[in-house]
Protein backbone atom coordinates (compact mmCIF):
# COMPACT_ATOMS: atom_id res chain seq x y z
CA UNK A 1 0.00 0.00 0.00
CA UNK A 2 0.84 3.44 -0.73
CA UNK A 3 -0.53 6.67 0.96
CA UNK A 4 -0.01 9.88 0.32
CA UNK A 5 0.22 12.65 2.57
CA UNK A 6 0.77 16.51 3.08
CA UNK A 7 3.20 17.44 6.10
CA UNK A 8 1.17 16.93 9.32
CA UNK A 9 3.16 15.61 11.97
CA UNK A 10 2.12 12.39 13.64
CA UNK A 11 0.24 11.19 10.26
CA UNK A 12 3.06 8.78 8.96
CA UNK A 13 2.84 6.93 12.32
CA UNK A 14 -0.77 6.88 12.57
CA UNK A 15 -0.81 5.41 9.61
CA UNK A 16 1.85 2.96 9.83
CA UNK A 17 0.31 1.79 13.02
CA UNK A 18 -2.84 0.63 11.39
CA UNK A 19 -1.04 -0.27 8.12
CA UNK A 20 2.47 -1.43 8.83
CA UNK A 21 4.13 -2.11 5.71
CA UNK A 22 2.61 0.90 3.80
CA UNK A 23 4.72 3.60 2.21
CA UNK A 24 4.21 7.01 3.17
CA UNK A 25 5.18 9.36 0.32
CA UNK A 26 4.65 13.19 0.69
CA UNK A 27 2.06 14.71 -1.77
CA UNK A 28 4.23 16.27 -4.85
CA UNK A 29 2.21 19.51 -4.21
CA UNK A 30 3.22 20.05 -1.00
CA UNK A 31 6.60 19.03 -1.32
CA UNK A 32 7.21 21.69 -3.77
CA UNK A 33 5.17 24.51 -2.23
CA UNK A 34 6.70 23.86 0.96
CA UNK A 35 10.34 23.42 -0.57
CA UNK A 36 9.70 27.06 -2.45
CA UNK A 37 9.74 28.98 0.44
CA UNK A 38 13.80 28.07 0.23
CA UNK A 39 13.70 29.77 -3.07
CA UNK A 40 14.41 33.32 -3.35
CA UNK A 41 11.39 35.14 -4.97
CA UNK A 42 13.62 36.26 -8.00
CA UNK A 43 14.48 32.69 -8.86
CA UNK A 44 11.41 31.04 -8.38
CA UNK A 45 10.30 31.13 -11.73
CA UNK A 46 13.10 29.73 -13.54
CA UNK A 47 13.65 27.42 -10.89
CA UNK A 48 10.37 26.07 -11.13
CA UNK A 49 10.14 25.43 -14.58
CA UNK A 50 13.56 23.48 -14.65
CA UNK A 51 12.05 21.04 -11.85
CA UNK A 52 8.69 20.71 -14.06
CA UNK A 53 10.97 18.86 -16.46
CA UNK A 54 11.39 16.44 -14.01
CA UNK A 55 8.16 15.71 -13.46
CA UNK A 56 6.86 15.83 -17.14
CA UNK A 57 10.01 13.41 -17.67
CA UNK A 58 8.36 10.51 -19.76
CA UNK A 59 10.73 7.78 -18.10
CA UNK A 60 12.33 7.53 -14.76
CA UNK A 61 15.67 7.61 -16.76
CA UNK A 62 14.95 10.94 -17.95
CA UNK A 63 13.91 12.26 -14.89
CA UNK A 64 17.00 11.54 -12.73
CA UNK A 65 18.43 13.54 -15.85
CA UNK A 66 16.73 16.13 -15.73
CA UNK A 67 17.85 15.67 -11.90
CA UNK A 68 21.22 15.78 -12.12
CA UNK A 69 20.61 18.89 -14.41
CA UNK A 70 18.94 20.77 -11.82
CA UNK A 71 21.42 20.07 -9.22
CA UNK A 72 24.00 21.14 -10.94
CA UNK A 73 22.17 24.47 -12.08
CA UNK A 74 20.55 25.72 -8.58
CA UNK A 75 22.40 23.31 -5.93
CA UNK A 76 25.34 24.98 -4.79
CA UNK A 77 22.65 27.83 -4.22
CA UNK A 78 19.38 25.52 -2.87
CA UNK A 79 21.01 22.30 -1.38
CA UNK A 80 18.15 22.02 0.71
CA UNK A 81 15.70 22.11 -1.86
CA UNK A 82 17.54 19.95 -4.24
CA UNK A 83 17.89 17.16 -1.08
CA UNK A 84 14.15 17.18 -0.60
Amino acid sequence: MISCVDGLKGFPEAIESIYPNTEIQHCIIHQIRNSMKYVASKNQKAFMADLKCIYEATTKSAAESALDELDAKWGGKYPVVINS
